[in-house]
């Protein structure tokens, strides 16, 4: 179950859990998005033994999913779904449950799905006809955004076949050549002034399109030139692409974002200063209640004094799975912060492996 705030940051060692706890949100999405659906949700994924956990003692063991949406600290709606697979190895629902506040809308498997099994190869959630009563949280659920974008599909010729909305930039420029001629020069002015900063030599940033119709981002770059030179997304260095990405991702939709190791192929320098962007950007576009959940492993990022011990998710790898506590609920966490010690400095220690000093003796 997850009570979360306007922001978390998601620590963990490798193969903790960290891109399977925001892709729980995710699922949620893709079970309520038009075209996508509970079957297609899970299967996309790999079908239900991929996505079970691993210290499962059972193999058969069903996967449960339980959340609660609040609004100024009261729970609103709660949602519980529990799945596994039929004979067939097709996804089949146990478990179904819509609460609205502490009213029990939903309860399945009811009456109608005992007569009708297949009934039970669908979500309520997903079903027009069905959700009409608890449509704000199919609404929410439907606004969740993911984004991490791969510098090399942006460069990729064939980008877009077949990529409609890819959080992983298949479709970036396309993404923003759709928005409003106003919006999307609005947007780019805030990524090019942060570029500015980060990439000294840009002195401007904007979108065209060439004989083909095909949507490129262009920059100036000044040299020893008087009027400099172009470049464009194939040029671009992959830091440079991975802020853009980021920044953009900012600026749309007004969801929960998801966000995967932002820091990735970024100076340290700019790192820093992410968590201040994301909470400037926010307030520029008056939507400061939403929620961005990042999981890194970055010390610059987490050294940012702003991030508190109730913004922190740490996971914790047991023997019987992943544990997450949150940095608050931690009396040391609080005690050290409070003796000067910076977040990165009190929580990357704490997730990372027992025996990691022994890496230095490979390959012995």
């Amino acid at each position: 179950m997850c009570h979360c705030k306007t922001g978390f940051f998601i620590v963990g060692a490798n193969a903790s859990g960290k891109s399977n706890f925001l892709d729980v949100f995710r699922f949620l999405r893709d079970v309520v998005t038009p075209g996508g659906g509970f079957q297609d949700a899970v299967n996309r994924r790999g079908g239900v033994s991929r996505i079970r956990n691993l210290a499962a003692r059972h193999p058969h063991t069903n996967v449960v999913i339980d959340v609660d949406l609040n609004e100024n600290e009261k729970v609103i709606w709660r949602y519980r779904v529990e799945f596994n697979q039929d004979n067939r190895g097709r996804p089949i629902l146990r478990e179904e449950k819509i609460w609205k506040e502490n009213e029990l809308l939903v309860s399945r498997p009811d009456e109608n799905d005992k007569d009708d099994e297949a009934r039970l190869s669908q979500t309520y959630l997903e079903q027009t006809f069905a959700n009409r009563e608890f449509r704000g949280m199919t609404d929410f659920f439907q606004s969740v955004s993911y984004s991490q974008l791969v510098p090399q599909l942006v460069r990729d010729p064939e980008r877009s076949v077949g990529r409609l909305a890819d959080p992983y930039g298949g479709d970036f420029l396309e993404q923003i050549a759709a928005v409003s001629p106003k919006s999307q020069q609005t947007r780019l002015s805030r990524i090019e002034k942060a570029l500015k900063i980060a990439v000294p030599q840009l002195s401007s940033l904007e979108l065209i399109r060439d004989d083909k119709g095909a949507p490129h981002l262009r920059a100036r770059y000044q040299h020893w030139r008087p009027k400099g030179a172009l470049q464009n997304e194939f040029d671009f260095s992959d830091g440079t692409l991975r802020l853009m990405g980021f920044l953009w991702a900012l600026q749309v939709g007004n969801g929960p974002l998801l966000l995967e190791e932002p820091e990735l192929s970024l100076h340290p320098g700019v790192v820093r200063h992410l968590p201040q962007m994301i909470n400037r950007i926010q307030r520029q576009m008056k939507v400061a209640a939403r929620q961005v959940l990042i999981s890194t492993h970055s010390p610059e990022l987490l050294g940012d004094t702003g991030i508190g011990a109730d913004e922190m998710l740490l996971l914790l790898t047991t023997h019987e799975g992943t544990e997450v506590k949150v940095g608050a609920a931690i009396p040391d966490i609080r005690q050290e912060l409070d003796a000067g010690l910076t977040m990165a400095d009190v929580v990357l220690p704490r997730t990372e492996p027992p025996e990691i000093s022994q890496l230095a003796l490979f390959p012995e």
